[in-house]
C-alpha cells in the first residue's frame, strides 16, 4: 500500500533546496553514512562489536573535505589500526567532484602550468587548489594512461594493425622541435577497433617503430595478419624485422598521392581519374593488367608515373587476399587518417608543446577518448574464424 504524502513532507523536502546549506548538510549526512558503513564492511565488525573474524581496530578519524556542487563536505574519514583501509568513496588525494578533476587534468595537458591552474580554478570555483595537488592530480592520470598504453594484448587477437603518424612541434632542451606522434590502431577478432599504443619520438624512424612492434609483441599481441601503413622505410625495416611471415600492405591513397606529384598539374585530372580504375577489380590479376594500360598510356609523356606504377602496385594488392567485405576499410590508412586529423584539430590551439610529456599526455588522453567512443560503436569489420 502506498504510503500518502502529506503537505507538510512537501513543504520539508522543499526546503532542502531553498534552505541555504540543508542539501549540503543533507549530502554530508549520506556520504558520513557511507564511510561509517564502508568501514564496518572492511574491518568485518560495527561500533563496539566483538568479532572473531575482525580484520583490524578502529582508530579514530582524520577531517576531509571534499569539494561538490552544493558546496564543501566536512567529512571523517575513519581511519584503521592494523588493517590497510581505503575508501572507494573517493581517492586518495581527491578532495574535488570528478568533473573538476577533469577540467583540472585537460588544463594540465594542454600544457598550462600547476600554479597558473590552481589560480584558474580559485577564481572559478571560490576555493583554492594548491599546485601540489594539480601535481597529483596529473601523475594519478598519468598512471591511468600508462594502465591504458601497456594493457594486455592475449585476450583476443588482433588481425589487423593500422599504423601511421604526425609530427607536433615540442619544445626539447629549450629549442622547439618537430616530434613524431607514433600511433597503433588494431581491429581484433570481434571487429572492433582499439588504440594500441602511442608515444612520442624524433623521427619514424626503424629503431622507434621496432620500439612499438617489440612492445605490442611483450604484450601478447597474436593473430595477425595485415599491417596497413604508407612505405615509409623505417616502418618497412621494422615489420620485416618483427613480423615475418605477416602481410604489408602500402596504402593505396598514400600510392596515388606519390604517383600524381610526378606529373604536370595540366594533367592531373585526367591521370587522377585513371588510376582509379586500377583498384576497383577484386583480383590483383586484373589490375595489374590496368595499371598495365595506364602505365603504357602516359609512359612517353610521364615516365616517372609509369615506372613508379609498374614497381610498387604490388605492395598495394596485399589486401586481394582477404575478404571482399574487408577490402574498403583496409585498402589505405583512411582510418586513422581521420583518427590524425581530430589529434590536429584539438593539438592545434596549443602550437608548441612545452615538453615531450605534455604532448605525450594530451595525444594520449585523446587518444582513449577515441578508443572508447569506438566500443561504443557497433563493430567495424564482420570477421569470422577460418
Amino acid at each position: 500500500m502506498t504510503k500518502e504524502i502529506r503537505p507538510e513532507d512537501v513543504a520539508s523536502l522543499q526546503g532542502l533546496f531553498q534552505e541555504e546549506g540543508r542539501l549540503r548538510g543533507l549530502l554530508q549526512g549520506l556520504v558520513q553514512a557511507a564511510l561509517e558503513q564502508e568501514v564496518a564492511n572492511h574491518l568485518r565488525a560495527r561500533k563496539y562489536e566483538r568479532s572473531s573474524g575482525r580484520r583490524g581496530h578502529r582508530n579514530g578519524y582524520k577531517r576531509r573535505q571534499l569539494k561538490t556542487r552544493v558546496g564543501v563536505l566536512d567529512l571523517k574519514l575513519p581511519q584503521v589500526r592494523g588493517g590497510q583501509f581505503q575508501t572507494q568513496l573517493f581517492g586518495k588525494y581527491q578532495r574535488q567532484e570528478a568533473a573538476l578533476m577533469t577540467t583540472i587534468a585537460e588544463m594540465y595537458y594542454q600544457g598550462v602550468s600547476t600554479r597558473r591552474v590552481a589560480a584558474i580554478m580559485e577564481e572559478l570555483g571560490g576555493f583554492q587548489v594548491s599546485s601540489a595537488t594539480v601535481s597529483r592530480v596529473a601523475e594519478e592520470l598519468d598512471e591511468q594512461l600508462e594502465q591504458f598504453r601497456s594493457r594486455r594484448l592475449d585476450d583476443v587477437e588482433y588481425p589487423y594493425l593500422i599504423i601511421d603518424a604526425r609530427y607536433e612541434k615540442v619544445r626539447v632542451n629549450g629549442h622547439v622541435v618537430s616530434q613524431a606522434v607514433l600511433v597503433t590502431a588494431g581491429i581484433n577478432a570481434q571487429g572492433y577497433r582499439e588504440i594500441l599504443d602511442w608515444r612520442v619520438a624524433d623521427s619514424e624512424s626503424e629503431l622507434t617503430w621496432d620500439s612499438v612492434f617489440q612492445n605490442l609483441q611483450l604484450r601478447g599481441l597474436r593473430g595477425l595478419r595485415l599491417i596497413i601503413s604508407d612505405a615509409h622505410s623505417g616502418i618497412r625495416a621494422a615489420i620485416a624485422r618483427r613480423f615475418q611471415g605477416v602481410s604489408w600492405q602500402r596504402c593505396q591513397v598514400h600510392f596515388v598521392r606519390e604517383l600524381l606529384k610526378t606529373i604536370s598539374w595540366k594533367q592531373f585530372a585526367a591521370v587522377a581519374h585513371d588510376l582509379k580504375e586500377v583498384f576497383k577489380p577484386e583480383s590483383a590479376a586484373q589490375c595489374r593488367s590496368i595499371a598495365n594500360q595506364i602505365a603504357l598510356k602516359w609512359e612517353r609523356q610521364f615516365p616517372r608515373l609509369a615506372n613508379r606504377l609498374r614497381d610498387g602496385l604490388d605492395d598495394c594488392l596485399a589486401i586481394t587476399m582477404f575478404p571482399a567485405s574487408h577490402r574498403l576499410r583496409l585498402a589505405s590508412t583512411n582510418l586513422i587518417e581521420r583518427l590524425m586529423r581530430e589529434l590536429k584539430r584539438r593539438t592545434r590551439v596549443i602550437g608548441i608543446f612545452p615538453s615531450r610529456l605534455s604532448c605525450h599526455r594530451l595525444c594520449g588522453a585523446l587518444l582513449w577518448e577515441i578508443h572508447e567512443s569506438w566500443q561504443l560503436k557497433s563493430p567495424l569489420l564482420k570477421i569470422t574464424a577460418d
